[in-house]
């Protein structure tokens, strides 16, 4: 087992061995897992023992540790590491019931060699992410983040790391999206520091010290990763997460090529939620020079067998919200579309259920505006049967309704910034009900974005009167600010925020409609 040393560049020894002219490193790779700790289905929901024996059920962490445990197997002698870009945290009920323990286990048990901080980890305030690191031993890493005026974690963060493999240094920096702010809740006491900067004046330190094989492992998403491997001079690979991007050479569905280069640097990211595990292999040169860099994502699918021990470990912890989980809520005509890539740049039909059933539960109360940041929404449902614990992985962050009184003015100034970073598929993007209204990508963020708002009156679509005061409904995480909706925070907007949880309006919307039909009408367009 490693051992964490409290240095803010820790010497971690893997493996033995002499340096060699060209010498091989092969770097095993998850992000963003989000508590997918059970196996998913294709809607990346948690997959049920039917759907397992249909050999239909991907990732997991068993299949993780199986599949690094066969890469390990086969590799023997040779130089590999395991890695998490972060975002271990949060998107079941796992995450739910836990808080953090059980990624903390089973991320020990697969052996990983270090970890960057992602913006979930700060969902339970510091001191979750406190816990979760007093309960690993591998290293967790962020360099772009001054925790001296944060006690709980002061001293627990590395900001770079060395870990020896095969008798050389490889260094491992780290940096964090610094409008974590706005995603998460990491308090006033955690300053973050420019991404690029911070990850320079690390590079800069190992190499002071030597280093000359250096692994950037972020959590900033592939657009600042592109800049990242452009601008940071001394880096030899990124690996990456927080945009859920697929690189691959061989999936319809991947955003670029695996890995992706820019200049002579390679960059690498593998989705998310446990279905891929990236296996990308660099040859150096005897300075220190990746002389080629070559892989591909492991879809871990049902020719993964899950690790025996593992399986039956989760399925332990899952016993006691296994019957909650399985509680039939409602019946669906057809899948409701929850896609990150769709609900966050477009109308979704998952947008429509969770922002129709929010207005629908507080019409009686004078409100006729709902906004759901998109980012909120986390999975897709299958057609059929609703299980509670299909709408706990769509909706996971126990949010409750928050109802407020804002001008038409201020609901504008919400929906610019709702489009403000559809670019980088950031969680802000408006669903809305009781609103229609048209946005223009050619118009900078910002600027102006959004036309036509129209909002219900009287039974007609009427435009917005900025002059107005309307009653508006959306989650407490949105209403008192986050995903950049500062507008809706404060005191002065007759507030209330202990409304219902989010997920059991949802289920109890789905279940008065009888067959639910998902359907999307042209609320939102674009020009």
């Amino acid at each position: 087992m490693l051992t964490r040393l409290m240095t803010s560049a820790a010497v971690l020894g893997l493996t033995a061995g002499a340096a060699a002219a060209d010498y091989k490193l092969t770097v095993l790779h998850t992000n963003d897992i989000h508590s997918r700790i059970e196996s998913i289905n294709k809607y990346d929901s948690t997959c049920n023992a039917e759907g397992e024996a249909e050999g239909k059920c991907f990732g997991g962490v068993a299949r993780i540790k199986s599949a690094v445990d066969g890469k390990r197997a086969a590799m023997e002698g040779e130089n590999l590491i395991v890695l998490d870009a972060g975002d271990p945290f949060q998107g079941s009920l796992f995450y739910t019931t836990y808080k953090g323990a059980a990624e903390a286990e089973f991320m020990q048990a697969i052996g990983y060699d270090a970890m960057a901080v992602g913006n979930h980890e700060f969902d339970d305030g510091p001191e979750g992410l406190a816990g979760f690191i007093d309960a690993v031993d591998f290293p967790v890493v962020s360099g772009n983040l001054d925790l001296s005026a944060e006690a709980s974690l002061n001293g627990k963060v590395a900001n770079h790391v060395i870990l020896e493999v095969g008798g050389e240094r490889i260094g491992i920096v780290s940096a964090l999206a610094t409008d974590t702010v706005d995603t998460s809740s990491p308090g006033p006491n955690v300053v973050f520091q420019d991404e690029i900067q911070s990850l320079q004046a690390d590079v800069d330190a190992l190499t002071a010290e030597g280093v000359n094989k250096i692994i950037a492992l972020t959590h900033v998403g592939l657009a600042k990763d592109l800049e990242i491997a452009a601008q940071v001079k001394g880096l030899d690979l990124v690996v990456g997460g927080h945009s859920h991007t697929l690189l691959s050479n061989t999936s319809d569905r991947a955003a670029g090529a695996y890995p992706t280069m820019v200049g002579d640097v390679p960059v690498v990211q593998a989705y998310a939620y446990s279905k891929y595990l990236g296996e990308v292999t660099l040859t150096f040169d005897d300075n220190g020079n990746v002389l080629s860099a070559m892989g591909e994502p492991i879809l871990l699918d049902a020719s993964v067998t899950p690790d025996a021990a593992i399986a039956a470990r989760v399925a332990e912890m899952g016993a006691p919200i296994e019957e909650m989980k399985q509680r039939v809520v409602a019946e669906t005509a057809d899948a409701v579309e929850g896609a990150r890539e769709v609900c966050r740049a477009t109308e979704c039909a998952m947008g429509n259920l969770v922002a129709d059933a929010m207005l629908d539960r507080v019409k009686d109360q004078g409100i006729t505006i709902a906004i759901q940041n998109g980012g909120g929404l986390r999975a897709s449902i299958d057609a059929g049967e609703v299980t509670m614990g299909e709408v706990l992985t769509v909706l996971p962050f126990q949010n409750t309704l928050s109802t407020f009184q804002i001008t038409g003015e201020t609901v504008i100034a919400a929906l610019e910034n709702g489009v403000s970073q559809v670019e980088e598929a950031k969680g802000r993007f408006p669903q809305v009900a009781g609103l229609q209204f048209t946005w223009d990508q050619s118009v900078a963020p910002n600027e102006g974005r959004v036309k036509d708002v129209m909002v219900m009156d009287g039974g007609a679509w009427v435009p917005i009167d900025p002059a107005k005061t309307y009653g508006v409904v959306t989650n407490n995480y949105v209403r008192n600010g986050g995903d950049g909706y500062k507008m809706f925070a404060g005191d002065d907007k007759s507030a209330y925020d202990f409304g219902p949880d989010l997920a059991d309006v949802v289920a109890e919307y789905l279940a008065e409609q009888g067959p639910y039909s998902p359907y999307t009408d042209g609320r939102i367009s674009k020009k």
